[in-house]
């Protein structure tokens, strides 16, 4: 596993689409595993690919620094209620803001082997699965953040 620098606003690659992962393989564990040390030692809840460079739907997340997530090629299927929250993110150091999101989603995703899983995530965890998700369209917080 090794660090890998984080990207910051400014940079083209985090406004680009990501590609599907279609090669389940050791080039995608060794990727896996640096997003998750990238994201602890950057003290961050969640990390998508292109916040690292790499454009491909690939997202890590660590609602509580316990519990991890790994999310290949995720789709939001379903979504139900709203929240407002409080953001921030690796990739736009020193900026925060309300923005609103589901409350409850239902996400389809693939792991690390090619195995297909469905999951329900509520609250904090459907919050930064919205927003890691939104990284893989190229979508940053600031763009759908409250500005009253």
């Amino acid at each position: 596993m090794a660090k890998r620098t984080v990207v910051k606003i400014g940079d083209e690659i985090l406004r680009m689409k990501c590609k599907e992962v279609t090669e389940f393989n050791s080039r995608l564990a060794v990727l896996l595993d640096d997003m998750k040390e990238t994201m602890i030692a950057e003290d961050g809840v969640g990390l998508a690919a292109p916040q690292i460079g790499v454009l491909r739907r690939v997202a890590v997340i660590s609602p509580n620094g316990k519990d991890f997530y790994e999310f290949v090629n995720p789709v939001i299927v379903k979504a139900e209620g709203k929240q407002k929250c409080n953001e921030g993110c690796l990739s736009v150091p020193g900026i925060r803001g309300k923005v609103e999101r589901p409350k409850k989603i239902e996400v389809r995703y693939f792991d690390r082997h090619g195995d297909e899983y469905i999951m329900q995530a509520e609250g904090f965890l459907a919050n930064i699965c919205c927003h890691e998700f939104d990284h893989l369209d190229g979508i940053l917080f600031i763009d759908k953040m409250n500005r009253e």
